[in-house]
């Protein structure tokens, strides 16, 4: 019955509490490192792939160009993301979810914030951010990609940089957006130019701070 499922003993009420004390800690502790760039990407990738590498060496650049870098704070293009803004000595900003098979924190992040629940960690990744580098992922960086661009494209973000690297693996995805999503009169012509493909380190730091010099305004979310 319905009623085995009532929650009688206030869990629920407290668990407002705990939602509200996650966006308080991240509000407080992000608000200290501006400007900042997320870096998404799979938890999976190896340190051998060239993906990885490609990360680390993005993120030491955007640290070079006066940017706090944050990830989700766990393995494969996250550790790649801390890692190259430690090794600049940069602010390493790493966002960690609670999971069952438990992700552990890698161990480049300078500045740890530990979320219960995935949407607050959503938000602070990109209220925060003046640019999204997104690498090859599996779900969640779906997830985060189609997240970032839809706030873009409805106007609850400004129209921060949505960047791509990794051409042979988006490539497909590009296709099928144009080919039916846009064939098909779902999205708009306008909504493919929300984000960029681009695959080398340097291009993608000076779109980043291109963008950043002249249009730079705090997120409305």
């Amino acid at each position: 019955m319905l009623s085995n499922f009532k929650n009688d003993d206030g869990s629920e009420t407290w668990r407002m509490f705990r939602i509200m004390a996650e966006f308080v800690d991240g509000f407080e502790t992000l608000a200290q490192y501006q400007p900042a760039v997320t870096i998404f990407g799979s938890a999976r990738t190896k340190p051998s792939h060239p993906a990885y590498k490609c990360a680390d060496i993005t993120a030491q650049k955007l640290v070079k160009a006066g940017f706090t870098v944050i990830t989700g704070g766990g393995p494969g293009i996250m550790e790649a993301g801390n890692r190259g803004a430690t090794k600049a000595k940069g602010n390493s900003i790493g966002l960690n979810i609670q999971l069952p098979f438990e992700q552990k924190p890698n161990p480049f992040i300078k500045t740890l914030i530990n979320f219960r629940y995935f949407f607050c960690r959503k938000v602070m990744f990109v209220k925060y951010a003046t640019a999204f580098v997104i690498f090859p992922g599996g779900f969640g960086t779906l997830d985060e990609l189609f997240e970032a661009i839809t706030l873009v494209q409805t106007e609850r973000i400004h129209k921060y940089p949505v960047i791509l690297v990794g051409k042979d693996y988006w490539k497909d995805l590009v296709k099928w957006l144009k080919n039916k999503m846009l064939k098909d009169n779902y999205i708009s012509p306008e909504d493919m130019d929300l984000f960029k493909i681009i695959d080398d380190p340097d291009e993608i730091v000076n779109e980043v701070v291109s963008y950043y010099k002249t249009y730079v305004e705090p997120s409305s979310i």
